[in-house]
């Protein structure tokens, strides 16, 4: 056990920052003496840490800080917060993965909420996405076509991680020159994992997103090409390969309708795709591998300028 003198000098955190913190936030409640004095655990320490960490090094207030220390506990009583969990990185990942995931399984939206708030803060939002969220979407899809998740669960569950992503969009600012871009899974296609992290990153690189998201109708593509000025990029993504023949026939009525657009197709059931003989579009393919976009995007995509109503 320490003092509050012994904790301030090893933390480096004034007395009278430990009191209100204690005081005003509930972040650390130490163990109090006959006479009253306070006696924190080794634990307190570690939390304390923590917090002086999130408010120093990373910007957060420390209200929010001690938030994301309570979620981080209610997760997961028993265990450090997940910032702090031991083994590598990709541990920790799979650790947060997990309890998001139970969380959501068992409707529990604020400890979800919590949970990835607090990963958020540690590993920053292209990790979240990439290491966590991502993968608990792949999970929920998997639960739901192994009968082991229900619909309502499914939905609940890919509607809390898309709201996640959707908020970002509004992070970064669009670079009026250059064109926008729809992007959407064709009708009965409904996995969007893919999408929508290319969707992000496409944001995060100043572009315009117009996102329809999975299992969209060819007609409401149609109606949107041709009322809106300025899309110079239509973006889809496909896993289901038995639903190919029908999104070239999709490909092809739209190009008719936003020519000289960059038509841009992406998920596994393109990994290997030729192009049919007299195919009236060129479909060109970020790839599968994230880490690639950012050259690909340089040299398909950043080139190209927006006009009213047309594409240069």
């Amino acid at each position: 056990m320490y003092t509050i003198k012994e904790v301030a000098a090893m933390l480096d955190i004034p007395s009278v920052t430990l009191r209100a913190w204690e005081s005003r936030y509930q972040a650390v409640i130490p163990q109090r003496t006959e006479s009253g004095y306070r006696l924190y655990s080794q634990r307190d320490v570690d939390d304390l840490r923590w917090l002086k960490e999130q408010t120093e090094a990373r910007g957060i207030g420390i209200s929010h800080a001690v938030r994301l220390l309570k979620a981080g506990r209610e997760a997961a009583p028993s265990e450090k917060p997940v910032a702090a969990a031991p083994g590598t990185p990709e541990q920790a990942y799979l650790q947060l993965r997990r309890q998001i995931y139970e969380a959501l399984l068992e409707f529990q939206g604020e400890r979800a909420a919590g949970l990835t708030d607090f990963g958020f803060s540690v590993y920053g939002y292209e990790t979240m996405f990439h290491e966590v969220l991502a993968p608990v979407l792949v999970l929920v899809g998997d639960a739901w076509e192994n009968g082991e998740a229900t619909v309502a669960q499914e939905h609940y569950m890919t509607h809390f991680v898309a709201n996640r992503f959707h908020a970002l969009f509004h992070v970064f600012p669009v670079n009026a020159s250059l064109p926008k871009a729809v992007c959407f899974c064709p009708a009965g296609e409904r996995h969007e994992v893919g999408l929508l992290l290319f969707s992000l990153f496409l944001r995060r690189n100043g572009v315009e997103v117009i996102y329809l998201g999975a299992d969209t109708p060819e007609e409401g593509v149609s109606a949107l090409l041709r009322e809106k000025d300025g899309i110079g990029a239509v973006c889809l993504s496909l896993t289901d390969r038995a639903l190919l023949p029908y999104a070239e026939e999709v490909i092809a009525r739209l190009a008719g309708l936003a020519e000289g657009a960059l038509f841009i197709a992406g998920g596994s059931a393109f990994s290997d795709w030729q192009s049919p003989e007299g195919f009236p579009v060129r479909l060109h393919r970020s790839g599968e591998n994230p880490a690639r976009w950012q050259s690909w995007f340089s040299a398909v995509f950043a080139g190209r300028s927006r006009l009213p109503g047309r594409m240069t």
